[in-house]
């Protein structure tokens, strides 16, 4: 792969909708080309004989059967509140 170019830079901050200043573009060109001399060293390890893994550790995830409920928990929302009224939560008043 060939080095970042400031005029990928350039586009790379008009994408994510930054300004850089001119020396931090020269910084990222430097910091963005190591990072991508890593992933081009990665890119040669052979990992033909490898089991991918998402985890070092072998774990079933446990599953359940969907509920199907009204979704009406307001009553034990509102327990929670320290003062109610009508099925409400009581604030104090902010505007006079």
């Amino acid at each position: 792969m060939s080095e970042i170019s400031l005029n990928e830079i350039q586009k790379i901050s008009k994408l994510a909708r930054i300004r850089l200043e001119e020396h931090e573009k020269d910084h990222l060109i430097g910091q963005l080309g190591s990072i991508k001399k890593m992933i081009d060293l990665l890119k040669t390890l052979n990992t033909d004989n490898i089991i991918p893994t998402v985890s070092v550790i072998h774990q079933d995830l446990p599953l359940r059967e969907d509920e199907v409920t009204d979704g009406n928990r307001s009553p034990d929302i509102i327990s929670n509140s320290p003062k109610q009224e009508f099925d409400c939560f009581a604030v104090p008043k902010v505007i006079e």
